[in-house]
């Protein structure tokens, strides 16, 4: 059994996959407290691998001109501390891409298709980043200093994506986002990652 707090169709907004329509599969519970976490961890239904599954069947739609698979995005909440191999092989045999997202300080189960890596060691204690893999890393600008790459090995070959952090001020947001834009304009392995679904008011 599971703890999912919703589990919802809508468009990426964010990284390598914005604008993709995706399932998400949003999980309760983290390992970690970061002070912009909007997720509300007290609220979910416990669900097993079955269930799941059939509300993803419920949201996907019954005709498509695209014949891959379908792209289900494992966020939270922390979903490392509830997805293991089983449950991946029960999402691929439903024809879905399986991508995660992750703050690494946990080890991931074979088989995932894409990998998000959301350090927040810059953050919170207590979350040195343990994956050996990610395929796009997803670090979450506040105005502060960005980590050096050697900090994290793991994103030697990977899509590098600075995040605006929302902190709910708009005055505050436009000042990190300008940040933000200097700091790819003067790095330019790193492309700025906006959330898209805020901007244009969708979930």
């Amino acid at each position: 059994m599971k703890p999912i707090n919703e589990i919802f169709y809508s468009l990426q907004g964010e990284g390598r996959w914005a604008g993709r329509p995706a399932v998400f599969v949003r999980f309760s519970g983290c390992n970690l407290r970061c002070p912009f976490c909007d997720t509300d961890h007290t609220a979910h239904d416990m669900l097993d691998n079955k269930q799941i599954l059939e509300r993803i069947s419920r949201l996907r739609p019954s005709e498509t001109d695209d014949d891959r698979p379908m792209l289900v995005v494992l966020t939270g909440g922390e979903p490392s501390l509830y997805v293991d191999e089983a449950f991946i092989v029960a999402l691929h045999s439903a024809n879905l891409y399986v991508a995660i997202e992750t703050n690494g300080t946990r080890s991931l189960p074979d088989g995932i298709d894409w990998i998000t890596l959301s350090p927040k060691d810059n953050f919170v204690d207590n979350a040195d980043v343990v994956i050996d893999r990610a395929d796009e890393v997803k670090f979450i600008f506040d105005g502060n200093d960005v980590p050096s790459l050697d900090t994290y090995p793991v994103v030697a070959d990977t899509h590098l994506y600075l995040q605006p952090c929302d902190t709910g001020d708009a005055e505050r947001n436009a000042q990190i986002i300008s940040a933000a834009v200097n700091y790819c304009l003067a790095h330019p392995r790193w492309l700025l990652s906006l959330q898209q679904h805020k901007i244009i008011n969708i979930k």
